[in-house]
């Protein structure tokens, strides 16, 4: 299958989130809250996840999703739940075609809570199930740096599509790898269908700009290579992470980065490697955190695999629960950075 159509209403989906987060990175007043697990959600998060499943439903009603917020806390707060519903209706496209392509604006409050809560599929093996994170990287959005709007179709537990949203990287693929954020009004689009490769196109505010291939760097010397990690220490092993970057040879500092934004880097061949190795045994990762990146930067010549080299299974729920870890790098030197991942924490067993 082609997934034209999906691929076409995620990636303008996505698009039109983005008009909204921009809007309230910009603000001061973020509206945070704080989850169950103390993790912080923003009027941003409720928002771009309503928009994104709104879409979704007026085109594909039967899906399933699986989307990281749930509205409980806004029914218990309607002053916040109505400064949300005023973003969402602000949020419209440019162009009135792709504005229709996605069902058009939501019509009222609770019609915005109710796709709020449409996220709420367990996920698993069967069927056809989006996989969506409307703030990626939500600690960064707070500080200012790189954050991103995630959408991946999941068939049977295979991803089929993905389409990342980074709102403050340079939409030039050849621009180095940094943390820093762009220019007001630049920002780009990374998106991937199975066995058609991955691109990238400049974020615009109505019709979808044109889209050019990306492709991974070629790492002839494995001691040149840049490779990020997530700025959150909580999130990543910082020390294994330079532990590996010393045995193989890497002195440059690694580039600190929240959120897929790092997939979509490496993917087109600003950075190299993405290293994300477990800090606790217990931890799970979650499916909306890694499926579109994974597939992007696999579309782009890349593999990705948890740290004993199998291939992250989207298929068990909403949790990578058969996965610890993530090792993201180029075909032809992945294995050797594996064997170090490996040595590494082989050591600490």
């Amino acid at each position: 299958m082609s997934y034209n159509q999906e691929l076409n209403v995620a990636l303008l989906a996505v698009q039109r989130a983005t008009l909204l987060t921009q809007k309230v990175f910009h603000d001061n007043a973020k509206g945070t809250l704080s989850k169950d697990d103390h993790s912080p959600v923003t009027i941003g998060d409720f928002g771009a996840q309503a928009l994104i499943i709104s879409a979704l439903r007026h085109n594909f009603p039967h899906d399933e999703i699986v989307g990281e917020e749930e509205a409980s806390s806004l029914r218990d707060n309607p002053s916040l739940a109505e400064q949300i519903f005023t973003l969402v209706k602000e949020s419209k496209l440019d162009d009135a075609s792709a504005e229709d392509q996605l069902g058009g604006p939501i019509n009222n409050l609770e019609s915005m809570l109710a796709a709020i809560d449409a996220g709420n599929s367990g996920g698993g093996a069967k069927g056809r199930i989006w996989a969506l994170d409307p703030i990626d990287g939500t600690k960064g959005f707070l500080r200012g740096g790189q954050y991103a709007v995630c959408l991946a179709l999941i068939i049977d537990g295979d991803v089929k599509a993905g389409v990342l949203g980074c709102p403050n990287l340079p939409i030039d693929d050849t621009a180095p790898i940094s943390a820093d954020v762009g220019a007001p009004g630049k920002g780009v689009l990374f998106a991937a269908v199975q066995g058609q490769g991955a691109t990238s196109r400049p974020l615009t505010r109505g019709t979808l700009a044109s889209a050019q291939k990306i492709a991974m760097k070629e790492v002839p010397d494995i001691t040149l290579a840049t490779f990020c990690e997530s700025v959150e220490a909580g999130h990543s092993s910082h020390g294994d992470q330079a532990e590996i970057a010393r045995r193989l040879g890497i002195t440059k500092e690694s580039v600190r980065m929240d959120s897929q934004a790092k997939y979509g880097s490496i993917a087109r061949g600003a950075g190299d490697l993405y290293l994300r190795l477990p800090v606790r045994k217990d931890y799970e990762e979650k499916i909306w955190d890694h499926a579109a990146g994974d597939l992007i930067v696999r579309e782009a010549g890349g593999e990705v695999t948890d740290a004993e080299g199998r291939r992250l299974d989207f298929g068990v729920g909403r949790t990578l629960r058969k996965n610890k870890g993530v090792v993201a790098a180029p075909r032809g030197c992945h294995g050797a950075v594996l064997d170090v991942v490996k040595e590494v924490l082989g050591g600490k067993r």
